[in-house]
């Protein structure tokens, strides 16, 4: 475990919960625009599959015990599976493929994951929904807001990259 990793790690799970925080003040646009994601990607994309696992999975667990959001039920264990997946997977593919490609390959796999937990605890969840379906309606609601995230997380983190090239951790 590297200290400058961990801090690293900390900052993107305070931006987070933060980021959500102050996109729900422009209303249901946050819901489109799926906030929390955005420092979960960046954290698997620069600091690699454990630690993108790690925020991804402290990220949701922390912003909900201190905002309220997402509830504890249904939505945070579909959230951490989620984000802990998109974390993971864009910190291992971004070793071997471009940044976009990277996040493409961590949505595809999270909104399996959210899949696969619908179809194992869905029921205890609450969730009536068939998971497929739910699982589709989400992606398409969010759809501007995965546009905008492949869109602009990779761009941001080459630049971080450009920017501290002279850092070991993002080399």
């Amino acid at each position: 475990m590297s200290t400058k990793k961990t801090v690293f790690a900390g900052l993107f799970v305070a931006l987070g919960v933060l980021l959500p925080v102050a996109f729900h003040a422009l209303g249901p646009v946050a819901r489109i625009l799926s906030p929390m994601h955005i420092p979960v990607f960046m954290g698997g994309l620069i600091l690699g599959p454990v630690y993108g696992l790690i925020v991804g999975v402290v990220t949701p667990v922390s912003s909900s015990f201190l905002t309220g959001m997402p509830p504890l039920m249904p939505m945070l264990p579909m959230m951490v599976a989620e984000l802990g997946v998109y974390g993971f997977v864009s910190g291992l593919l971004s070793r071997r493929v471009n940044p976009w490609l990277a996040m493409l390959g961590a949505i595809i796999c999270g909104r399996a994951m959210m899949v696969a937990v619908l179809l194992l605890f869905g029921e205890m969840l609450q969730i009536k929904a068939e998971p497929v379906a739910y699982v589709w309606s989400g992606i398409v609601a969010g759809a501007p807001g995965i546009g905008l995230q492949l869109l602009l997380i990779p761009f941001i983190v080459k630049r971080l990259k450009l920017a501290f090239s002279h850092h070991e951790l993002f080399k």
